[in-house]
Protein backbone atom coordinates (compact mmCIF):
# COMPACT_ATOMS: atom_id res chain seq x y z
CA UNK A 1 0.00 0.00 0.00
CA UNK A 2 1.55 3.40 -0.73
CA UNK A 3 3.40 5.17 2.25
CA UNK A 4 3.23 8.51 3.35
CA UNK A 5 6.23 9.95 1.12
CA UNK A 6 3.97 9.47 -1.73
CA UNK A 7 6.19 8.91 -4.72
CA UNK A 8 8.61 7.76 -2.55
CA UNK A 9 8.80 4.58 -0.53
CA UNK A 10 10.95 3.65 2.37
CA UNK A 11 13.68 1.74 0.57
CA UNK A 12 14.05 4.95 -1.40
CA UNK A 13 13.17 3.80 -4.69
CA UNK A 14 11.02 5.87 -6.53
CA UNK A 15 7.78 5.17 -7.29
CA UNK A 16 7.31 6.03 -11.21
CA UNK A 17 3.49 6.05 -11.42
CA UNK A 18 3.27 9.14 -10.36
CA UNK A 19 2.72 12.29 -12.85
CA UNK A 20 4.20 14.55 -10.51
CA UNK A 21 7.22 12.28 -10.97
CA UNK A 22 7.22 12.35 -14.78
CA UNK A 23 7.27 16.04 -14.57
CA UNK A 24 9.94 16.17 -12.48
CA UNK A 25 12.33 13.87 -13.98
CA UNK A 26 11.32 15.47 -17.68
CA UNK A 27 12.31 18.83 -16.18
CA UNK A 28 15.61 17.95 -14.65
CA UNK A 29 17.12 15.59 -17.40
CA UNK A 30 16.18 18.39 -19.91
CA UNK A 31 18.15 20.36 -17.47
CA UNK A 32 21.17 18.38 -17.55
CA UNK A 33 20.74 18.06 -21.55
CA UNK A 34 20.88 21.91 -21.45
CA UNK A 35 23.94 22.30 -19.26
CA UNK A 36 25.65 19.58 -20.99
CA UNK A 37 25.36 20.93 -24.18
CA UNK A 38 26.44 24.49 -22.97
CA UNK A 39 29.29 22.77 -21.17
CA UNK A 40 30.37 21.10 -24.67
CA UNK A 41 29.51 23.87 -27.10
CA UNK A 42 31.23 27.05 -27.18
CA UNK A 43 29.51 27.86 -30.81
CA UNK A 44 26.34 29.34 -30.19
CA UNK A 45 25.34 28.76 -33.77
CA UNK A 46 25.58 25.07 -33.20
CA UNK A 47 24.18 24.94 -30.15
CA UNK A 48 20.55 24.88 -30.85
CA UNK A 49 20.88 22.01 -33.63
CA UNK A 50 22.99 19.89 -31.33
CA UNK A 51 20.49 20.18 -28.57
CA UNK A 52 17.77 18.62 -30.90
CA UNK A 53 19.51 15.93 -32.05
CA UNK A 54 20.40 14.89 -28.57
CA UNK A 55 16.79 15.47 -27.59
CA UNK A 56 15.01 14.11 -30.38
CA UNK A 57 16.70 10.44 -29.62
CA UNK A 58 16.93 10.79 -25.47
CA UNK A 59 13.13 12.40 -25.10
CA UNK A 60 11.81 9.31 -26.86
CA UNK A 61 14.49 7.04 -24.32
CA UNK A 62 13.12 8.79 -21.52
CA UNK A 63 9.31 8.53 -22.01
CA UNK A 64 9.97 4.75 -22.77
CA UNK A 65 12.10 3.88 -19.68
CA UNK A 66 9.21 6.06 -17.45
CA UNK A 67 6.81 3.91 -18.53
CA UNK A 68 8.35 0.50 -18.17
CA UNK A 69 9.55 1.74 -14.97
CA UNK A 70 5.60 2.37 -14.49
CA UNK A 71 4.84 -0.89 -14.51
CA UNK A 72 7.08 -2.64 -13.16
CA UNK A 73 7.40 -0.36 -10.05
CA UNK A 74 4.85 -2.74 -7.95
CA UNK A 75 7.60 -5.66 -8.17
CA UNK A 76 10.67 -3.44 -7.88
CA UNK A 77 9.89 -1.02 -5.21
CA UNK A 78 9.99 -3.51 -2.66
CA UNK A 79 13.23 -4.58 -3.39
CA UNK A 80 16.39 -3.67 -0.96
CA UNK A 81 18.03 -0.39 -2.68
CA UNK A 82 20.86 -1.56 -3.96
CA UNK A 83 18.65 -4.38 -5.92
CA UNK A 84 16.33 -2.31 -7.18
CA UNK A 85 19.19 0.64 -8.62
CA UNK A 86 20.61 -2.31 -10.12
CA UNK A 87 17.66 -3.22 -11.60
CA UNK A 88 16.91 -0.09 -12.79
CA UNK A 89 20.14 0.90 -14.92
CA UNK A 90 19.46 -2.82 -16.55
CA UNK A 91 16.46 -1.96 -17.85
CA UNK A 92 17.55 1.73 -19.18
CA UNK A 93 20.01 -0.07 -20.79
CA UNK A 94 17.82 -2.54 -22.56
CA UNK A 95 15.50 0.32 -23.53
CA UNK A 96 17.79 1.89 -24.59
CA UNK A 97 19.55 -0.16 -26.86
CA UNK A 98 15.97 -0.98 -28.26
CA UNK A 99 14.79 2.79 -28.99
CA UNK A 100 18.01 3.33 -30.74
CA UNK A 101 18.30 0.39 -32.43
CA UNK A 102 14.78 1.21 -33.89
CA UNK A 103 15.78 4.78 -34.37
CA UNK A 104 18.54 3.32 -36.19
CA UNK A 105 16.81 1.29 -38.09
CA UNK A 106 14.42 3.92 -39.45
CA UNK A 107 17.41 6.28 -40.12
CA UNK A 108 16.40 9.00 -37.81
CA UNK A 109 19.86 9.51 -35.82
CA UNK A 110 23.67 9.21 -36.06
CA UNK A 111 24.23 9.48 -32.63
CA UNK A 112 25.74 6.14 -31.51
CA UNK A 113 24.71 3.22 -29.15
CA UNK A 114 27.33 4.08 -26.99
CA UNK A 115 26.39 7.72 -26.50
CA UNK A 116 23.55 7.43 -26.12
CA UNK A 117 23.25 4.32 -23.27
CA UNK A 118 26.23 6.32 -21.37
CA UNK A 119 22.86 9.12 -21.60
CA UNK A 120 20.84 6.94 -20.39
CA UNK A 121 22.86 4.98 -17.18
CA UNK A 122 24.04 8.30 -16.27
CA UNK A 123 20.63 10.33 -16.10
CA UNK A 124 19.05 6.86 -14.94
CA UNK A 125 21.83 6.74 -12.29
CA UNK A 126 21.45 10.80 -11.07
CA UNK A 127 17.61 10.55 -10.81
CA UNK A 128 17.70 7.35 -8.26
CA UNK A 129 20.05 9.34 -5.91
CA UNK A 130 18.36 12.63 -6.69
CA UNK A 131 15.17 10.32 -5.03
CA UNK A 132 17.17 8.85 -2.67
CA UNK A 133 18.36 12.40 -0.71
CA UNK A 134 14.49 13.30 -1.28
CA UNK A 135 13.87 10.13 1.03
CA UNK A 136 16.55 11.42 3.36
CA UNK A 137 15.50 14.85 3.45
CA UNK A 138 12.16 14.42 4.26
CA UNK A 139 12.35 11.90 7.63
CA UNK A 140 12.24 15.08 9.99
CA UNK A 141 9.41 16.80 7.91
CA UNK A 142 7.57 13.59 8.49
CA UNK A 143 7.98 13.05 12.07
CA UNK A 144 7.53 17.07 12.26
CA UNK A 145 4.09 16.59 9.93
CA UNK A 146 2.81 13.69 12.22
CA UNK A 147 3.16 15.80 15.24
CA UNK A 148 1.30 18.47 14.22
CA UNK A 149 -1.51 15.52 13.00
CA UNK A 150 -1.19 14.26 16.44
CA UNK A 151 -1.93 17.87 18.32
CA UNK A 152 -4.61 19.22 16.17
CA UNK A 153 -6.09 15.98 15.21
CA UNK A 154 -8.63 15.94 18.01
CA UNK A 155 -9.51 19.15 20.62
CA UNK A 156 -9.48 18.37 23.79
CA UNK A 157 -12.74 20.13 24.29
CA UNK A 158 -14.35 17.56 22.38
CA UNK A 159 -12.67 14.32 24.88
CA UNK A 160 -13.59 16.87 27.92
CA UNK A 161 -17.38 17.58 26.34
CA UNK A 162 -17.72 13.43 25.38
CA UNK A 163 -16.68 12.19 28.68
CA UNK A 164 -19.42 14.43 30.49
CA UNK A 165 -22.07 13.63 28.19
CA UNK A 166 -21.44 10.28 29.09
CA UNK A 167 -21.66 10.56 32.68
CA UNK A 168 -24.72 12.41 32.29
CA UNK A 169 -26.61 9.41 30.58
CA UNK A 170 -24.85 6.99 32.67
CA UNK A 171 -27.63 6.25 34.84
CA UNK A 172 -30.38 6.50 32.50
CA UNK A 173 -29.16 5.30 29.19
CA UNK A 174 -26.44 2.67 30.38
CA UNK A 175 -26.10 0.59 27.83
CA UNK A 176 -25.55 3.74 25.04
CA UNK A 177 -22.86 5.40 27.64
CA UNK A 178 -21.13 1.71 27.40
CA UNK A 179 -21.48 2.12 23.46
CA UNK A 180 -20.32 5.57 23.46
CA UNK A 181 -17.40 4.96 25.77
CA UNK A 182 -16.22 1.94 23.54
CA UNK A 183 -16.78 4.00 20.27
CA UNK A 184 -14.60 6.78 22.33
CA UNK A 185 -11.52 4.01 22.74
CA UNK A 186 -11.93 2.74 18.96
CA UNK A 187 -11.40 6.33 17.97
CA UNK A 188 -8.29 6.85 20.05
CA UNK A 189 -6.81 3.89 18.78
CA UNK A 190 -7.36 4.84 15.50
CA UNK A 191 -6.16 8.38 16.05
CA UNK A 192 -2.93 6.88 17.88
CA UNK A 193 -1.80 4.35 15.57
CA UNK A 194 1.01 4.39 12.57
CA UNK A 195 -0.78 6.35 10.12
CA UNK A 196 1.50 6.35 7.60
CA UNK A 197 0.09 4.19 4.83
CA UNK A 198 -3.12 5.47 2.66
CA UNK A 199 -6.65 3.51 3.90
CA UNK A 200 -9.69 2.57 1.84
CA UNK A 201 -11.90 5.41 2.26
CA UNK A 202 -14.50 3.03 3.81
CA UNK A 203 -12.18 2.80 6.66
CA UNK A 204 -12.55 6.76 6.93
CA UNK A 205 -16.52 6.47 6.91
CA UNK A 206 -16.06 4.04 9.74
CA UNK A 207 -14.56 6.54 11.69
CA UNK A 208 -16.06 9.12 10.65
CA UNK A 209 -19.91 7.62 11.71
CA UNK A 210 -18.44 7.11 15.23
CA UNK A 211 -16.79 10.57 15.96
CA UNK A 212 -20.61 11.68 14.52
CA UNK A 213 -22.49 9.11 16.89
CA UNK A 214 -19.86 10.67 19.95
CA UNK A 215 -20.98 14.07 19.33
CA UNK A 216 -24.84 13.42 18.78
CA UNK A 217 -24.53 12.38 22.37
CA UNK A 218 -24.64 16.09 23.56
CA UNK A 219 -25.59 18.27 20.43
CA UNK A 220 -28.32 15.49 19.24
CA UNK A 221 -30.70 15.77 16.40
CA UNK A 222 -28.46 19.17 16.16
CA UNK A 223 -25.93 17.56 13.36
CA UNK A 224 -27.96 16.18 10.60
CA UNK A 225 -26.00 14.42 7.86
CA UNK A 226 -25.79 13.80 4.35
CA UNK A 227 -23.72 11.14 2.79
CA UNK A 228 -23.86 11.72 -1.05
CA UNK A 229 -21.54 8.37 -2.28
CA UNK A 230 -23.71 7.17 -5.23
CA UNK A 231 -21.22 8.47 -7.69
CA UNK A 232 -17.54 7.19 -5.27
CA UNK A 233 -15.86 5.02 -7.05
CA UNK A 234 -15.06 1.53 -5.71
CA UNK A 235 -13.00 2.04 -2.34
CA UNK A 236 -10.64 4.40 -3.26
CA UNK A 237 -7.75 5.07 -1.01
CA UNK A 238 -7.28 8.22 0.75
CA UNK A 239 -4.78 9.82 3.67
CA UNK A 240 -5.32 8.59 7.14
CA UNK A 241 -7.63 10.70 9.30
CA UNK A 242 -8.48 12.93 6.37
CA UNK A 243 -11.95 12.91 7.15
CA UNK A 244 -12.75 13.39 11.18
CA UNK A 245 -10.83 16.49 11.27
CA UNK A 246 -13.04 17.67 8.35
CA UNK A 247 -16.07 16.68 10.04
CA UNK A 248 -14.51 18.43 13.91
CA UNK A 249 -14.28 21.43 11.87
CA UNK A 250 -17.96 21.54 10.85
CA UNK A 251 -19.34 20.81 14.09
CA UNK A 252 -17.44 23.26 16.06
CA UNK A 253 -17.46 25.83 13.94
CA UNK A 254 -20.88 25.76 11.96
CA UNK A 255 -23.00 23.69 14.72
CA UNK A 256 -22.16 23.88 17.90
CA UNK A 257 -21.91 27.60 18.36
CA UNK A 258 -25.15 27.97 17.06
CA UNK A 259 -28.68 27.40 18.75
CA UNK A 260 -30.22 26.08 15.29
CA UNK A 261 -29.44 22.61 13.67
CA UNK A 262 -26.72 22.33 11.06
CA UNK A 263 -26.32 20.48 8.21
CA UNK A 264 -23.21 18.62 7.00
CA UNK A 265 -22.92 17.23 3.24
CA UNK A 266 -20.73 14.73 2.38
CA UNK A 267 -20.36 13.66 -1.13
CA UNK A 268 -17.60 11.51 -3.17
CA UNK A 269 -17.36 11.27 -6.95
CA UNK A 270 -15.07 10.04 -9.60
CA UNK A 271 -13.62 12.50 -12.26
CA UNK A 272 -12.10 10.60 -15.10
CA UNK A 273 -8.90 9.41 -13.09
CA UNK A 274 -9.16 11.61 -9.87
CA UNK A 275 -11.33 11.24 -7.16
CA UNK A 276 -13.27 14.58 -5.80
CA UNK A 277 -14.46 14.48 -2.18
CA UNK A 278 -16.82 17.52 -1.36
CA UNK A 279 -17.19 18.13 2.08
CA UNK A 280 -19.93 21.85 3.40
CA UNK A 281 -21.51 22.65 6.24
CA UNK A 282 -23.38 25.83 7.21
CA UNK A 283 -21.43 28.57 8.83
CA UNK A 284 -21.93 30.55 12.08
CA UNK A 285 -22.10 33.64 12.19
CA UNK A 286 -19.69 33.84 15.24
CA UNK A 287 -16.84 32.47 14.10
CA UNK A 288 -14.55 32.69 17.20
CA UNK A 289 -12.62 29.89 16.13
CA UNK A 290 -11.11 30.54 12.91
CA UNK A 291 -7.41 30.02 13.92
CA UNK A 292 -8.01 26.88 15.22
CA UNK A 293 -9.86 26.10 11.59
CA UNK A 294 -6.96 27.12 9.29
CA UNK A 295 -4.09 25.34 11.38
CA UNK A 296 -6.42 22.28 11.17
CA UNK A 297 -6.66 22.44 7.49
CA UNK A 298 -3.37 23.08 6.92
CA UNK A 299 -2.71 20.02 8.37
CA UNK A 300 -4.96 18.38 6.16
CA UNK A 301 -3.21 19.97 3.23
CA UNK A 302 0.54 18.95 4.11
CA UNK A 303 -0.60 15.35 4.58
CA UNK A 304 -1.69 15.37 0.94
CA UNK A 305 1.15 16.76 -0.29
CA UNK A 306 3.52 14.55 1.44
CA UNK A 307 0.67 11.67 0.42
CA UNK A 308 0.58 12.58 -3.24
CA UNK A 309 2.84 15.56 -4.09
CA UNK A 310 1.72 17.81 -6.30
CA UNK A 311 -1.62 15.75 -7.69
CA UNK A 312 -3.51 16.55 -5.03
CA UNK A 313 -5.11 19.81 -4.57
CA UNK A 314 -7.37 21.24 -1.30
CA UNK A 315 -9.30 24.15 -2.45
CA UNK A 316 -11.55 26.28 0.58
CA UNK A 317 -14.47 28.74 0.35
CA UNK A 318 -17.00 30.30 1.43
CA UNK A 319 -20.58 30.46 -0.63
CA UNK A 320 -23.98 31.65 0.48
CA UNK A 321 -23.72 30.88 4.11
CA UNK A 322 -22.07 27.10 3.43
CA UNK A 323 -18.08 26.35 4.00
CA UNK A 324 -17.14 24.05 1.34
CA UNK A 325 -13.81 21.75 1.13
CA UNK A 326 -13.10 20.36 -1.73
CA UNK A 327 -10.34 17.54 -2.42
CA UNK A 328 -9.02 15.73 -5.23
CA UNK A 329 -6.21 13.44 -5.89
CA UNK A 330 -5.81 10.71 -7.90
CA UNK A 331 -7.75 7.09 -7.52
CA UNK A 332 -6.17 3.97 -6.26
CA UNK A 333 -8.41 1.75 -5.73
CA UNK A 334 -7.97 -0.95 -2.08
CA UNK A 335 -6.84 -4.47 -3.08
CA UNK A 336 -8.11 -7.12 -0.04
CA UNK A 337 -4.70 -8.55 0.67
Amino acid sequence: MPSITGNLVTSGLPDFRQGALWLRTLLVVNLVMVLSVLAANRDWAHLFIEFIEIAALLEPVLLVNLVVFSLISDWITPLPRRTGWAMFLLLSLLVTAAVHGFFVAMQWTQIGLGRTAMWSVVVTYLLLVWFDLVVRAQSPALAEARLMALTVRIRPHFLFNTLNAVLGVMRSEPKRAESALEELSDLFRVLMRENRTLVPLSEEIAVARQYLNLERLRLGDRIQVQWDMASCPPDPLVPPLMLQPLLENAVYHGIEPSTQPGDILIRCEQVNNRVRLELSNNLATDNRHAQGNQMALANIRERLLLFFQLEAVMTTGIHEGRFHVLIEFPYRRHVAS
